[in-house]
């Protein structure tokens, strides 16, 4: 994972986002179009360190983000070369037309933020006690920083109590919408998993029916893990 600071010319709101470094430039243009409001075929993205000098252009929509020499707390401007949007057109929040919808039809609905903390017990719905919730802050904590020494493409050893250990390759490194908190997606060896790499409809990787499975980091041990001759054992 990488956290860029995202500027625009079309605003002037610096946030700061992640992104996972095999995302290829044409795909991460996509998901500046909800950042920042650009489109991402007009939009022309340059990189530049916290002293505002210029590292580089990501001008191949078909490379890797993790191909080019970034860095965290980088800043990704975005430069859109549309020329019927101008700076501060999605700022003036009084010409957007509002959709508004009854409370209790709100609370109905299954994809919403509400339905997300209600699911996973966070905010209101979450433990109110201070220790309970402190210890919880720590285990996402550790998850998240052992989520982030792990790489999409490495071999690893999934070992969960009550199930023999399984081989296999990293596949995904993130946050999902089925579930809170830092999940790696991995393509085992055998049909030991329980998807594709979706869950829900979204997809997260792919590969053969029953060979992806979702874990958390602690479970994963990445390393020199080949896969078993199996022609050799019979």
């Amino acid at each position: 994972m990488l956290s860029l600071q995202i500027s625009s010319s079309l605003r002037d709101v610096v946030s700061e986002k992640r992104f996972q470094k095999d995302l290829t430039i044409e795909s991460l243009k996509g998901k500046l179009e909800i950042i920042t409001g650009g489109t991402a075929s007009m939009m022309d993205l340059e990189v530049y360190n916290e002293q505002s000098k210029l590292i580089c252009k990501l001008d191949n929509d078909s490379a890797l983000l993790g191909s080019y020499p970034l860095e965290d707390n980088m800043r990704l401007h975005v430069i859109n070369t549309d020329p019927s949007k101008v700076l501060g057109v999605f700022d003036d929040v009084s010409k957007v037309e509002k959709f508004e919808l009854d409370q209790s039809e709100y609370e109905k609905k299954t994809d919403t933020v509400l339905a997300f903390k209600k699911r996973n017990k966070l905010g209101r719905f979450g433990d109110t006690d201070p220790e309970a919730q402190k210890k919880k802050e720590e285990e996402q904590q550790k998850e998240e920083e052992k989520a982030n020494t792990i790489t999409i493409g490495s071999r690893c050893l999934v070992t969960r109590s009550g199930v023999p250990a399984r081989k296999g390759a990293v596949r995904f490194v993130g946050n999902t919408e089925f579930a809170a908190g830092w999940w790696i997606g991995v393509q085992y060896d055998e049909p030991f998993g329980k998807n594709d790499g979706s869950v829900s409809g979204k997809r997260y990787f792919e590969c053969p029916p029953k060979y992806g499975a979702f874990v958390k980091p602690s479970c994963v041990e990445t390393g020199d893990f080949p896969e078993d001759d199996f022609d050799d054992e019979m």
